[in-house]
């Protein structure tokens, strides 16, 4: 048997298949679960799922959904990567944050990270983090030629980085080969803190700051172009991405001002982003960024050698919980994940209880282990752009940067980054952002595994040290959880003052098949917002006593359509005739509403409905505070 019969032509062997053929297998599976009306492209289109800015992520791509040639990583417009090589030398850069105003503390946490795996410091300074004069200590036995250092300080970024650069003399360290970003971030302030009295000064000390940093230190950048703020005000990923251009071109226009270079003004930029557990939009977001300022980039005449973005990933503060908080480690290594696989230079995972306060040793030690598994367990670093040649991943990284540009374009027409931010333009865009998806949220449209779904109300707090209160005055801070954080703190508040939490009767009848699955979705309704379900078997005769002894104020009927439309209006008087605050019937209402609210049902819940409204006047009419 010759080498070339051995072959198996697997693929020849199948007839080739089109999307007709798949949208008439799909048809079949809608009509099982009732759509009968969906066909063809309508068919594929009810699979759809609609993102924020206006994009929408259809259930199959194929060669014909792909988007623009992306180039070659290292090369314009660096879609694939800032360089050819990409991580697989020595991979990312595992940075992790530091939040300490106790120099000594910071200091031990930080030699602690660097023997266990990070690779650079990010540590705040001034106002929240360690005094200006602290940072000599805070470093203290840091090898500064080894590790990069970088500068969260807010408004006294001068100081500290003056501070640093002079530690880097006193250790020894010429200032030529010194490897740092100083944080200077004036707009950026601007967002967190909403105060421009300064602006204008700490513009041109910052421009001062990267003109020494040229001169001297070519390894150090001088400024920091932080989304953060942007995505932490609850804007979308094409919000944050065009901020963060209209910011970097501000930027530019200050040093190149300033007498700079073009290029070299360019090279003084360091982008901060936010990484979500969201993969697919993370990975879409980081390849969009490198393409859009490399447009940026050659409109305003920079070489392609000084082009590419230099780009640090964070992980979400927003999708952080601080109920069930061991989910955010979950979270955190999809987007840690995420970041590598879209090419970031630099990534922080953030400890798994940094919504609760200052992290402790244990927090840190899974954050910083979540980087090394994906760098020296999965190889992640190993591939360049890992993502690339995905028809979806392309198609989605070229949507989202024309949404992004759009935007970008709307804040470039309002005056620039800082008109945007003075006039209200960007607060009020970012909010009307916020207000839709909170709607999501509401709605368990979004699901927050621990929150919204899966609640344990059981589980003991996890209790953290306060956390330095962050600047304020500026943009908001948001968080997915925001709405049933209030509505848990209720429950706890009434825990703590009686001894129980609030309960809710769900009075299953019939068949246990007829009501197990709505018993299931109504516990894990209320339990989101910490009212505590007591489940028990009921029939018309039984429901009032049942009610009586279970020491809920309020109940739930749960059964299917075909039982409710026999047994919902008896045990629903039942029900009330008992004293029920309020009468809920897991399910939609349809043709019966009228009937059932006659015997007594006040309220109906089910998938869609408003959990946070619902729960919140479930609270309300308990009369927990």
């Amino acid at each position: 048997m010759t080498a070339e019969s051995t072959e198996l032509p697997l693929a020849a062997a199948f007839p080739d298949a089109d999307r007709e053929q798949w949208q008439r297998l799909v048809e079949g599976v809608l009509r099982k679960s009732g759509v009968t009306q969906a066909t063809g492209a309508a068919a594929e289109d009810a699979l759809a799922t609609d993102l924020q800015d206006g994009i929408r992520i259809r259930p199959l791509y194929t060669a014909e959904d792909g988007a623009a040639p992306v180039g070659h990583p290292g090369f314009p417009p660096f879609v694939r990567g800032g360089s050819p090589e990409g991580t697989t030398v020595a991979g990312w850069d595992v940075r992790q944050r530091h939040v300490q105003t106790d120099p000594r503390r910071a200091n031990e946490a930080v030699l602690a990270d660097l023997e266990n795996g990070t690779t650079s410091v990010w540590l705040t300074v001034g106002d929240g983090g360690v005094p200006v004069a602290g940072l000599a200590e805070a470093l203290k036995g840091v090898y500064l030629d080894l590790a990069p250092v970088v500068l969260d300080a807010g408004a006294d970024f001068a100081p500290a980085a003056e501070e640093l650069l002079r530690l880097y003399a006193a250790s020894g360290v010429a200032l030529s080969e010194a490897v740092a970003s100083l944080g200077a971030d004036p707009l950026g302030l601007l967002a967190r803190t909403g105060d421009d009295s300064k602006l204008r000064v700490q513009l041109e000390s910052a421009a001062r700051l990267a003109g020494r940093c040229v001169a001297e230190a070519p390894g150090v950048r001088a400024l920091t172009v932080d989304a953060l703020p942007y995505h932490e005000a609850g804007g979308s990923a094409a919000e944050e991405l065009g901020a963060s251009l209209a910011t970097g071109v501000a930027y530019l226009r200050q040093l190149t001002g300033a007498g700079l270079d073009v290029d070299d003004a360019c090279r003084q930029l360091e982008f901060r982003y936010a990484a979500t557990a969201d993969q697919f939009l993370t990975i879409a977001k980081l390849r969009a960024a490198r393409r859009l300022w490399a447009r940026v980039a050659e409109v305003c005449g920079v070489s392609p050698e000084a082009s590419a973005q230099r780009q640090h990933a964070v992980t979400s503060t927003v999708m952080m919980t601080r109920r069930d908080p061991w989910v955010n480690m979950l979270r955190t290594t999809v987007a840690g994940l995420s970041a590598g696989v879209g090419g970031a230079d630099a990534v922080t995972v953030l400890p798994f209880d940094a919504a609760l306060g200052v992290s402790d040793a244990f927090a840190r030690r899974i954050a910083r282990n979540t980087q090394s598994v994906l760098l020296e367990e999965s190889h992640l670093s190993k591939v360049i752009d890992p993502a690339g040649g995905s028809w979806y991943v392309e198609r989605l990284t070229d949507e989202l940067a024309r949404a992004a540009w759009a935007f970008f374009q709307d804040i470039e027409g309002a005056g620039g980054q800082a008109a945007a931010l003075r006039s209200g333009m960007l607060a009020d865009r970012l909010a009307a952002t916020w207000a839709r998806r909170s709607e999501d949220l509401a709605r368990r449209r979004e699901p927050i595994t621990g929150v919204s779904e899966f609640p344990h109300l059981a589980e003991a707090p996890v209790d953290r040290e306060p956390a330095p209160a962050p600047v304020g005055g500026g943009l908001p801070r948001v968080r997915r959880d925001d709405a049933y954080e209030r509505l848990r703190s209720r429950s706890d508040a009434h825990l703590a003052a009686s001894g129980d939490r609030p309960k809710v009767l769900l009075a299953g009848f019939g068949p246990v098949a007829a009501h197990t699955a709505r018993v299931a979705f109504a516990a894990n309704l209320f339990q989101a917002g910490g009212i505590e379900p007591v489940q028990e078997t009921v029939d018309a005769e039984s429901a009032a006593g049942v009610f009586a002894g279970s020491g809920a104020r309020i109940a739930v009927l749960c059964s299917s359509d075909a039982v409710y439309g026999e047994q919902a209006a008896a045990v629903a008087a039942a029900l009330k005739s008992a004293g029920a605050l309020r009468v809920y019937l897991a399910g939609k209402p349809g043709e019966r509403r009228e009937e059932f609210e006659a015997a007594g049902v006040d309220s109906f819940v089910f998938a869609g409905c408003d959990a946070v409204e619902v729960l919140s006047s479930a609270l309300d009419v308990m009369e927990v505070a």
